[in-house]
């Protein structure tokens, strides 16, 4: 550029810093300012928002927000590992640590905050750290794999929490201490606090709430040893995580005479300009805006980074407050709150509902002309993005309708067609369903990805991406245009339709199914990678009644199964493979315990035990598994089908034979379970518990089905889910013998399996599918459509026929001849698949995978 070209230097890196310059390129201002960016991290702009789930396996690299080639295309000089240290108001110059002087026409100060630690003894110890940054997660991680059994979080608010959630999943008996008399103090209430408190302790973490940190222990060794608290107790612990709060990053702001406020925070106006300087913005967490607030939460800071680059440009913006509307997940329980959530407004109204057991706590606070002022939902959020929406306005149901659960007696559901316009569905972008209407209707956007890219709505946190498709199908259907829900481009009829063609005309083949009733074009093909393992699917499930093969690997169903089926066994990262041997309801012998144990000695497996109650073996070369599964079968194991979109495990607590609460013998129920659906093909996996009694050890309530125990019988939940989008499963039926329990899950699953999409759990079916639960109730219980006796004849025939895939597999010769990794080589084992040690057992030597899964010269590999 020439050098008179204005520039813009922004300090700061993160979320909020790369939307500025996402915002500058979109109005075009990276094309006329030199944009020059100073890092103080190691590493580009990441998504901290989402930074807890480094620990469940995303890498750095897959948090990261910047894409360099989006650096490289606008010609933003960004240097990383290199923070601004002194600013030069007079010259207008930024001089960085490492000696860099940058003149600036505008300076963008987005410093965000730091962690607040107490000033108590003992803070700097060994064994302390803050959770703000992945390089205090990488020493986080490294402490305690190295010299910690406990840990301790000071603060139990939103960091806190995700800060315990950590420690315990690196293995860490968890204590968390809060000052305040209950966990997360700023977004809910007593009630919301004690239900989340019930939750998280249920989960096998100590909390202390109500007392501080008087002092931290530390040792002889400088490492810490424990924690002494303000109401004279104390907590043993090797290491300390300070979550207790944030502070604005001011101190620049600071040295180079820029107003801040009391508490800290840099003062800007409504254009997010430093009230001291008119060539000096501040946005995002070091900012004090002109309402007085410093906001810590990502879409405001959004909001402001939009604001400054309009204003640059020199079109009217201002930021005048955000919406502080918040829903997380913290520990694996739904947390939300929304608009006035403790009814600070006169002569409110409160709704509550309150499920102790299931760890639930809903409120609305009501105006009394009946206007939603706001709310605070644990335990279950489902209804945030309705009811946030609805918010300042009056609900077209009664309120008290829209906290009660889905499918009980007052309950109701708005969908997203009943939102207006302003409405916002993407709050990380405050993009509004009339945004979203218009994309499609303005700008002929016909899919959700073309309408992210339009929009910008759910490209940050995805949460909203399931409203977003149902809005876009709402309005293409609006418009007039013939939304294609057809299975794929072979078949125009949904999975649904082709399950019941299937069974009606009794098709035992996809190549006859495809012929007759695919779509023109496409009959005489070999069909697709979406409709092949989706009929294949189908097909297994009917198989006793439509005369298929039960053996899903017989013929042309071998063809049509995902990866994983085609070896029985699931396909791990460095091209090795797993065994899961069935053990129900997690029970087994010490005999078999030794097979197990010798097994993965004798071929040198990897053995972890899994949260559903068995042993994942690991590491197992293709050309081993028959082998293995030889001895397993012969020590009387079976598939535990965890390759296979299948039922994988019935879970169970120990139940009225040993535990003292107990109500029912929930171990025999989870083995009968999980031995009478065992094999059963659905459209997704399926997975269950059972509880012996309402404290829920086994967590039913998490599963597609789930049984608790009651003093009068069993219990039964539907439609539960775990996972990246979990539910509470609902309640479809209660005090149930044996027989009645067993009755309507088969018919449950069977109307599952009979009239879902593919790959759609339980619970998003039950979403979807018209009625929801009050249908389902109808149709499994009271047989409103009169096809419980089909339902069951269905069940009672995969039951008779089902048969071990790997008890016929290591009998069949001809079966056992897939099981190598080359065709024309079939003695030579692959060498991709390589190991290294770690803990005394072994990991992939994932680096080896750079050469790439290729086979060796002149042989052909499965």
């Amino acid at each position: 550029m020439p050098t008179d070209t204005p520039t813009i230097v922004l300090v700061g890196h993160g979320m909020v810093g790369q939307r500025f310059l996402e915002a500058l390129a979109a109005r075009g201002l990276t094309a006329t300012h030199r944009v020059v960016v100073l890092c103080e991290e190691p590493r580009p702009a990441y998504d901290r928002v989402q930074l807890t789930s480094y620990f469940s396996g995303t890498s750095p690299e897959e948090l990261s927000m910047t894409d360099m080639e989006f650096i490289a295309e606008h010609g933003i000089e960004l240097h990383v590992g290199d923070p601004a240290e002194t600013v030069d108001r007079e010259t207008r110059t930024v001089t960085a640590r490492s000696g860099l002087r940058v003149e600036y026409d505008t300076l963008v100060l987005a410093t965000g905050s730091y962690p607040f630690v107490p000033p108590v003894p003992g803070k700097d110890a060994a064994g302390c750290f803050v959770y703000r940054t992945i390089d205090d997660l990488l020493a986080i991680e490294e402490y305690a794999k190295a010299r910690a059994t406990v840990g301790a979080v000071v603060g139990g608010g939103l960091l806190g929490l995700e800060a315990a959630g950590a420690l315990q999943g690196l293995g860490l008996s968890t204590h968390i201490v809060e000052f305040a008399p209950r966990l997360m103090p700023v977004q809910v209430d007593e009630g919301g606090g004690a239900a989340l408190l019930r939750t998280i302790e249920e989960m096998g973490l100590s909390v202390h709430t109500g007392t501080g940190t008087q002092e931290i222990v530390v040792g002889a060794d400088g490492a810490v040893t424990g924690m002494k608290l303000s109401d004279g107790s104390e907590v043993a612990t090797d290491m300390v995580v300070f979550s207790a709060g944030v502070r604005p990053r001011d101190q620049l702001a600071r040295d180079c005479g820029l107003s801040v406020g009391e508490r800290g925070g840099i003062a800007v106006d409504e254009q997010c300009r430093t009230v001291t300087d008119p060539a000096v913005f501040a946005i995002g967490e070091c900012a004090l805006a002109a309402d007085g607030r410093v906001y810590g939460l990502v879409a405001p800071g959004y909001e402001q980074a939009e604001t400054v680059a309009a204003t640059i440009a020199q079109d009217e913006s201002a930021f005048l407050g955000a919406d502080l509307s918040t829903k997380l997940k913290l520990l694996g329980v739904d947390v939300a709150s929304f608009g006035d959530a403790h009814g600070a407004a006169e002569d409110c109204l409160e709704v509550v509902y309150s499920d102790a057991r299931s760890g639930l706590y809903k409120k609305l606070v009501i105006a009394r002309d009946g206007t939603l002022l706001g709310g605070i939902l644990v335990g279950d959020a489902e209804a945030y993005g309705t009811l946030r929406a609805f918010t300042g306005s009056v609900p077209p149901v009664a309120p008290e309708s829209l906290v009660l659960p889905a499918g009980s007696s007052g309950g109701a559901q708005l969908g997203p067609s009943a939102l207006p316009d302003e409405a916002v569905i993407c709050s990380c972008n405050n993009v509004t369903k009339g945004a979203i209407r218009g994309a499609v209707t303005e700008h002929a956007c016909t899919t959700v990805p073309e309408v992210k890219k339009c929009t910008k709505a759910g490209t940050s946190c995805g949460s909203c991406v399931k409203v977003l498709g149902q809005l876009v199908t709402a309005e293409l259907e609006a418009s007039g245009v013939e939304v294609d829900k057809g299975l794929c481009g072979c078949f125009g009829q949904t999975r649904e339709e082709l399950y019941e063609i299937v069974l009606a005309l009794r098709i035992n083949t996809f190549r006859e199914l495809l012929d007759r009733y695919g779509r023109e074009g496409a009959r005489g093909g070999d069909g697709c990678e979406t409709c092949k393992p989706a009929v294949g699917s189908i097909i297994a499930s009917l198989a006793p009644v439509i005369g298929a093969s039960v053996y899903i690997l017989d013929g042309e169903q071998a063809a049509l199964q995902d990866s994983n089926d085609h070896f029985l066994a699931n396909i791990q990262k460095n091209g090795s493979y797993s065994i899961v041997p069935r053990v129900p309801g997690g029970e087994i012998t010490p005999e078999k315990l030794i097979v197990i144990g010798e097994v993965a000695r004798d071929f040198g497996l990897y053995t972890k035990i899994t949260g559903g109650q068995r042993i994942d073996l690991f590491g197992a070369r293709v050309e081993q598994l028959p082998l293995i599964w030889a001895r397993l079968v012969d020590a009387g194991f079976e598939s535990g089908h965890a390759y296979g979109k299948a039922l994988r495990t019935v879970k169970s607590c120990v139940g009225q034979t040993w535990c003292r609460y107990g109500v029912q013998d929930s171990v025999r129920m989870a083995i009968d379970l999980e031995l009478r659906y065992r094999g059963l093909r659905s459209p997704h996996k399926l997975k269950s518990a059972v509880s012996g009694c309402a404290r829920e050890c086994a967590e039913a309530q998490s599963k597609d089905f789930g049984i608790i125990a009651t003093s009068n019988g069993w219990n039964l939940y539907v439609g539960g889910n775990g996972g990246a989008t979990p539910r509470h499963a609902d309640l479809l039926a209660q005090d149930l013998d044996d027989t009645q329990l067993i009755r309507l899950i088969d018919r449950f699953l069977m109307f599952y399996i009979r009239t879902a999409d593919r790959l759609e759990r339980t619970s998003t079916w039950l979403e979807r599918i018209p009625g929801g639960l009050d249908h389902v109730r109808d149709v499994v219980v009271e047989d409103s459509l009169g096809i419980c006796e089909e339902l069951e004849s269905l069940m009672a025939a995969h039951v008779a026929n089902y048969r071990d895939e790997w008890a016929e597999t290591i009998n069949d010769p001809e079966k056992l001849a897939r099981f190598v990794s080359f065709v024309n080589a079939p003695d030579t084992p692959d060498p991709v698949v390589g190991f290294v040690p770690e803990r005394d057992q072994i990991k992939p030597d994932l680096p080896l995978l750079s050469i790439g899964m290729r086979p060796m010269e002149g042989s052909v590999q499965r």
